[in-house]
C-alpha cells in the first residue's frame, strides 16, 4: 500500500516529491514506489456561500439576516476544483493505506488539508508532517518522526471554529450594513478595530494643543553639557521666564566638574526577526508593503529554498535547532558574509543562547537561513535585501554582546546642575555583523548607530532640541575631564522646542500596533491584553498584510507619502458599526477560548452557540439604527451604465471613478502611480488618462506623453522593446486589477478563502 502526501502548494510538493523519489507525472500528484504526492493551491474547499443554502440569498435583503446556516455546508472553490478534483481521486485510490497532511505547520495549514479530506469524504488513517523548511534535510528529518494526525483534532477544531464564526459574524455584519444604508460597507472583528485604532490616533492629532518648553545648554572647550533640574531630573521647562532667568545668572560663571563616572556596558544582539518584525524593518528601510515583504519572503522560502518558513510569530529557535547553526553558517558564507558566517562556523556554539527558548516557538520558530547552498546571483534585488537582512540578524545573534564604555560627566554652575555624556566603542560584538555590508541594499533610513540607549549613538537629539555628538568619539578634550575640573568661559544659550502629537501611522507603525493593540483596548481586563500578546494581537503573521491589502482596496484606507489616513467611508463607517466590533477585546476574548479548544480543554459546540448568538445580537443593532451614511466624494460626473453620479475614490496607488451604486459597479481609472521614473528627480510618476492621450506626470513638475516616453525608454534602455513597454504597461494595469466588483467589497476576505475570513 502507497501513502498519499498532501501539501498546501505545488512547489512544496516538488521538493517533497524529489525527497521522496516520486518522479512519475500523473496530472495534479507526483508519483513514486511507495508515496504519491498531490496538493492544493492554498484552499481547495471553503464554506459555502448563503446563497448555496437558498437562491433567494444571491439578493441581500435585511429582512432575510440573521444567517444561521446548522451545520455548515463546505463548496469546492470553482477556480482551483480541477485540482481539488485531482487530489479526491487519489484519496480513493484502493492502493492508498494512509493519508499524510503535510500543509503549513499551523492552525491555518490545519484547515486546508482537512476540509479537503472532510469534502472528499476520507475515511483512511491520518499523519502529520509538521516541519518548519522545506530543505531536503527537513523534509526527510519530519518523515522519519510523523505524528498521529488525531494528536492535531483539537488544532483543526479551533481553525474550524475561527473559520465559522468569522462566517457569521462578517457576512451577517457586512449584509446588514449594506442592505441598511445602500452602500458598499464591510466590518469585522479585525479589520474594524484597526480602522478604530487608526481613527484614535487621528483624533488625538486633531486634538494635541503644542506646548512650548525650554532648555539650557552651557557649551566650553567643544563640549555639550544640558541644563538638569535638581529635583526631578527633568531637562526642560515650561516656564520660560524661569529659564531666562536662569540663563541670565548662570551667564559669565565657571563650571566646576563634580562627578566623572565611567562604565563599561554591554548590550546583547537583537533578536531574530518574525514576519511582523521583519515587515516592519523593510517597510522603514526600503518603502516595501507588508504584503509585498511577504511575497518576496515567500519566493525565498519556496523557490530558492534559503529562508526558514516566513508565517511565524516567534523571535526564538527551539533547542532541536541547535545542532543545525554550524549547517546554516556554512550555507550562507557566501558573498559579503563569507568571512564572518566562515569564521562562526569554526567556532563553538554559545553555551547558554539567548534565543534559544521552546517555550515560545509555538507552529513555527523565528526566520532563519536554510541549509540549502546559497546563490546570490539569481536573486532579484528585493530578494538580495530581504535577504541580507536575515542573513545579518542571523549571524549578529552568535555573536558577542556589542561592549562600549559610557563617561557620564555631572558639573554645576552657581548650583546648577548640568550633566554630558560620551561613549568610546571597546568592542563591536555583535555589530560587526552590520558593518561594511549593509550600504549597497539600502533604500530607507540609515540603520540607527545606536548602543542600545536612547542618546548613546554617534549624534541624538534630546529633549532640548539641540542635536549633540557622541563627545566620547569626537572630541579629545572630553576624555580628559576630571572631577574638580574649573571650566571657562562658558557660553549658556537658551533651546526652545514644542511637544509633538503622536505620529500618523505608516504601514510599520500599524502592523506593530496590530500585533500588540494592548493600548487601543478600552477595559483593562489583564487576562485579555496577556491574550493578545501571546496570540499576536489582531490577525496573525499570515494575514496582517492582506487585511491592510483590503482596507486601501476597499477605500478605507489612503496613503499621503508614506502616512496612512482614514478616508471619509471609514470615518462615517465608524459611526454606523456597532461598538464592539471597533474593540480588540472582541478577538482576545475569541482567541481565549479558541486556545482552550486546540489544547482539547474546551468543546466547540459551546464556543459556536455563543457566537451565534452574538452574530444575531449585532445584526440586531445594526438594523434598528438611526445612522445615515452619505457620499462626500460625490463628484459632477454620471455613470455610462446605470446614470447615476460617480465617486472619486484613492486606492493605495491610484484615483478611481467609481459608481456609488453598490449594484452596478462600474469603476474607472484616471490616474496611478507607475513604476516609471522621473528623468528630472527620479521619483515615480503618476499615469494620467486613456489611450494614447496618456500623460506622465511627476509632483516636480516635469510631464511627459507616454509617446515620447515610449521613445525615449526604446533609446534609453538599449534594446527595450514595445513589448516590453506593453508588459510594463499590463503589469501597472493588473495592480488595480483587484478592486471591488459590485459585491466583492463587502465580501472580500470571506466567501472565497476561511484563511483569509480572519480577515474580517
Amino acid at each position: 500500500m502507497k501513502s498519499l502526501v498532501i501539501a498546501e502548494k505545488p512547489s512544496v510538493a516538488r521538493d517533497i516529491a524529489r525527497v521522496l523519489k516520486c518522479q512519475k507525472n500523473g496530472g495534479g500528484f507526483l508519483e513514486g514506489e511507495r508515496y504519491i504526492v498531490t496538493w492544493g493551491l492554498g484552499h481547495l474547499v471553503t464554506l459555502a456561500d448563503p446563497e448555496d443554502y437558498d437562491k433567494k440569498y444571491k439578493e441581500w435583503k435585511l429582512e432575510d439576516l440573521p444567517l444561521q446556516p446548522e451545520p455548515f455546508r463546505l463548496e469546492v472553490i470553482r477556480q482551483t476544483a480541477k485540482q481539488y478534483q485531482a487530489v479526491k481521486a487519489q484519496i480513493h485510490r484502493k492502493d492508498v493505506g494512509e493519508i499524510i497532511i503535510a500543509t503549513d505547520a499551523g492552525r491555518e495549514g490545519e484547515l486546508v488539508a482537512r476540509l479537503i479530506l472532510k469534502k472528499a469524504g476520507a475515511d483512511k488513517p491520518l499523519k502529520r508532517l509538521w516541519i518548519s523548511s522545506v530543505t531536503d534535510k527537513a523534509i526527510r528529518e519530519g518523515f522519519a518522526s510523523l505524528k498521529s494526525g488525531k494528536e492535531y483534532e483539537p488544532l483543526y477544531d479551533a481553525a474550524m471554529c475561527r473559520a465559522e464564526a468569522d462566517w457569521l459574524v462578517g457576512i451577517n455584519a457586512t449584509r446588514a450594513l449594506t442592505c441598511k444604508y445602500n452602500a458598499q460597507l464591510s466590518c469585522g472583528r479585525v479589520q474594524t478595530p484597526t480602522l478604530a485604532m487608526i481613527a484614535k490616533r487621528e483624533e488625538q492629532i486633531k486634538n494635541f494643543v503644542p506646548k512650548p518648553y525650554y532648555g539650557l545648554r552651557a557649551s566650553v572647550k567643544g563640549i555639550s553639557f544640558v541644563w538638569q533640574e535638581q529635583k526631578t531630573g527633568n531637562t526642560s521647562s515650561f516656564d520660560k521666564k524661569k529659564m531666562e532667568e536662569l540663563q541670565k545668572r548662570l551667564s559669565g560663571h565657571p563650571m566646576q566638574v563634580t562627578a566623572v563616572k565611567r562604565t563599561v556596558k554591554r548590550t546583547p544582539p537583537p533578536l531574530l526577526y518574525d514576519l511582523t518584525e521583519l515587515q516592519r524593518e523593510a517597510s522603514r528601510r526600503f518603502d516595501y508593503s507588508a504584503k509585498e515583504t511577504l511575497n518576496i519572503m515567500q519566493r525565498l522560502y519556496e523557490n530558492h529554498k534559503v529562508l526558514t518558513y516566513p508565517r511565524t510569530d516567534s523571535r526564538y529557535l527551539s533547542a532541536d535547532i541547535l545542532p543545525t547553526l554550524t549547517e546554516r553558517l556554512r550555507a550562507c558564507a557566501v558573498g559579503p558574509y563569507r568571512s564572518l558566517a566562515g569564521r562562526l562556523a569554526k567556532s563553538p556554539l554559545p553555551e547558554k543562547p539567548f534565543f534559544v527558548n521552546d517555550a515560545k516557538v509555538s507552529d513555527h520558530h523565528a526566520i532563519i537561513p536554510t541549509e540549502q547552498f546559497v546563490d546570490l546571483t539569481h536573486m532579484t534585488i528585493d530578494e538580495r535585501r530581504i535577504y541580507d537582512l536575515v542573513v545579518r540578524r542571523f549571524l549578529a545573534v552568535l555573536l558577542p554582546p556589542c561592549e562600549y564604555e559610557q563617561t557620564a560627566v555631572t558639573a554645576e554652575i552657581c548650583g546648577e546642575r548640568f550633566t554630558a555624556r560620551g561613549t568610546v566603542l571597546k568592542s563591536a560584538g555583535w555589530r560587526e555583523a552590520y558593518e561594511n555590508g549593509e550600504a549597497q541594499f539600502a533604500g530607507g533610513e540609515e540603520e540607527d548607530d545606536a548602543f542600545g540607549e536612547s542618546g548613546s549613538g554617534p549624534e541624538s537629539r534630546n529633549e532640548t532640541g539641540f542635536a549633540i555628538k557622541n563627545q566620547g568619539l569626537s572630541n579629545p578634550e572630553f576624555s580628559k575631564l576630571k572631577e574638580n575640573d574649573r571650566l571657562s568661559p562658558v557660553s549658556i544659550t537658551l533651546s526652545e522646542g514644542k511637544t509633538k502629537p503622536p505620529a500618523r501611522f505608516n504601514e510599520a507603525s500599524l502592523l506593530s500596533a496590530m500585533e500588540n493593540p494592548v493600548s487601543f483596548m478600552e477595559t483593562k481586563d489583564r487576562a485579555m491584553a496577556k491574550t493578545l500578546g501571546e496570540t499576536g494581537g489582531l490577525g496573525t503573521v499570515a494575514t496582517r498584510a492582506d487585511i491592510i491589502e483590503k482596507l486601501f482596496s476597499s477605500f478605507l484606507l489612503e496613503r499621503r507619502g508614506k502616512e496612512i489616513y482614514l478616508t471619509s467611508k471609514a470615518r462615517q463607517l465608524l459611526e454606523l458599526v456597532p461598538e464592539d466590533l471597533k474593540k480588540p477585546e472582541l478577538t482576545a476574548n475569541w482567541e481565549m477560548q479558541l486556545a482552550q479548544i486546540a489544547k482539547g480543554d474546551r468543546g466547540r459546540e459551546a464556543f459556536m452557540k455563543e457566537i451565534r448568538g452574538y452574530s444575531s445580537m449585532l445584526t440586531s443593532e445594526i438594523k434598528s439604527g438611526s445612522g445615515v451614511f452619505r457620499h462626500e466624494n460625490q463628484t459632477g460626473k454620471k455613470c455610462p451604465q446605470c446614470g447615476k453620479p460617480l465617486l472619486l475614490v484613492k486606492g493605495k496607488n491610484s484615483e478611481l471613478l467609481v459608481c456609488q451604486d453598490r449594484a452596478c459597479g462600474y469603476r474607472e481609472t484616471i490616474s496611478r502611480t507607475s513604476n516609471a521614473r522621473c528623468p528630472v528627480c527620479h521619483k515615480k510618476m503618476e499615469l494620467r488618462g486613456k489611450g494614447e492621450g496618456q500623460i506622465f506626470v511627476c509632483s516636480c513638475g516635469y510631464k511627459e506623453k507616454l509617446s515620447i516616453f515610449k521613445e525615449r525608454r526604446a533609446k534609453e534602455g538599449a534594446g527595450v522593446t514595445k513589448k516590453d513597454v506593453a508588459r510594463y504597461l499590463n503589469r501597472q494595469q493588473k495592480e488595480e486589477e483587484p478592486l471591488n466588483n459590485a459585491f466583492a467589497a463587502a465580501l472580500a476576505g470571506i466567501r472565497l478563502d476561511p484563511k483569509k475570513t480572519e480577515s474580517k
